[in-house]
This record gives structure tokens, sequence and C-alpha cells, in this order.
């Protein structure tokens, strides 16, 4: 069993995904569940879904997954509240990492598509989360940042895995909006956590695929109801 050395740099869930050791955990293959949804609305204070598509360096456009094969009628990603420490206006950038940030390295990619299954080009992702040590900066932007997907619907998230703090296991918050949409707020959580089973929020369906043959590396596909 191989442990992830602590550095400071660094979509649906995929039905299969391999196993992988995140700190104490072991990634396994994950099912969907019935769940609650809830409903997603327009905030006015996010950052405009209407600004052009950032395009993805060169060297992230490498890492970055195919547009996954899927069908008709996919279903809508699960909404879940936004919590109490979203800022917005967070800067636009596809790297969270900056100098004082340490942790579990994590390079997160994906798609942004519709029901139908057709990629969103232009969809504005906005995360944030919390620090190896379970703390948010509630005054300034670390650990924040949106970004748009490019013209096939990805986007490239390079951060590092969230700690714990008191009643809530590992997540990741995000936003996503097309342009001119509701926007999707959620939260994306790791496989086998213990904690994930104590915290009332986490819901299977929002399971990052870890990559079995890249460590550090996971996916998700957030599928909106466009």
């Amino acid at each position: 069993m191989v442990r992830l050395s602590r550095i400071t740099r660094s979509r649906r869930t995929f039905l299969k995904f391999g196993a992988l050791l995140f700190s104490s955990w072991v990634g396994t293959a994950c099912t969907r569940s019935s769940a609650r949804s809830e409903t997603s609305t327009s905030s006015p204070s996010s950052p405009s879904p209407n600004a052009a598509a950032s395009p993805a360096p060169a060297s992230q456009a490498q890492t970055l997954t195919p547009t996954p094969a899927c069908g008709d009628d996919e279903d809508i990603t699960p909404a879940q509240t936004a919590g109490p420490f979203y800022t917005p206006n967070a800067p636009e950038r596809s790297s969270l990492l900056e100098p004082g940030i340490v942790g579990t390295p994590l390079i997160l990619t994906g798609v942004v598509l519709s029901r139908n299954c057709e990629p969103i080009a232009g969809a504005l992702v906005d995360f944030w989360q919390a620090d190896d040590r379970g703390e948010y900066d509630n005054q300034g932007y670390r650990l924040r940042g949106h970004q748009f997907t490019d013209a096939e619907g990805r986007y490239f998230l390079e951060t590092i895995v969230p700690g714990f703090y008191p009643g809530r296991t590992r997540h990741i918050h995000v936003k996503v909006q097309a342009a001119n949409q509701p926007i999707l707020t959620t939260q994306l959580y790791f496989p086998d956590v213990p904690q994930n089973q104590r915290d009332g929020l986490f819901q299977p369906e929002l399971l990052i695929g870890m990559q079995e043959s890249e460590q550090g590396r996971g996916t998700f596909d957030f599928v909106l109801n466009v």
C-alpha cells in the first residue's frame, strides 16, 4: 500500500473507479443509490457565467479526461447546501495552490454536461474548501477560485485534500452554472472515508472517482438540468 506524501505543490461519479489510498483511507468501487436532491437557485454574487472560457494550459490539457460515454437523460447532479463559508468573487484560477498551503495533493478533472450528455462550454465552476487542518479562509481567498470550462466542457483543478472539522467529513464545495442558467450548488466527497457515514450531508452520488493508475488524481462529471 502506498501513502501519498504531504507537499506544498500539487462527476457525476464514474460507475467504476479504482482503489486508492488517501491518507488513511482506500478508494473502492462505488455505485449510485437513491438520495434526496435539492433545488438549485441563482446567486447574483457569483462570477459572471457569460465570460469567455479560459483555455487550459497545454500542460493541463494532457491530463484531462475525454468526454465520458453516456446516454440520454443523464441523472442530474444532486444539489447540496453551500454552507456558511462561501465567499463570492473568488479569483479566476485553475490552481488553488500558493505559498503556505500544505497537504495531500489532488488534481481533479471532469466535464460539465447537460441532461442529454452534451458538454457545456464556458460553464462557470467555482470551488472552495477547507485547508488540511479543516479551516476555511474567511478573510481572503485561500483555497478558493473559479474557472470556466473549455470548448469540450472540461475543467481542471489543482488543490489539496481538505481536512476534517467537527461534524463534517472531507468535502469540496462547488457552484456550477451554464451561461444564463440556474446555479447548481453542491459538494464533492472522497471514497472510503469513515466519517462519510457520520456526516448527515454525505451522498454517494457525489463521490469523486479516484484513478487507480495515477495517484492524487480524481474525476467527477457534473450534469446540469439544462
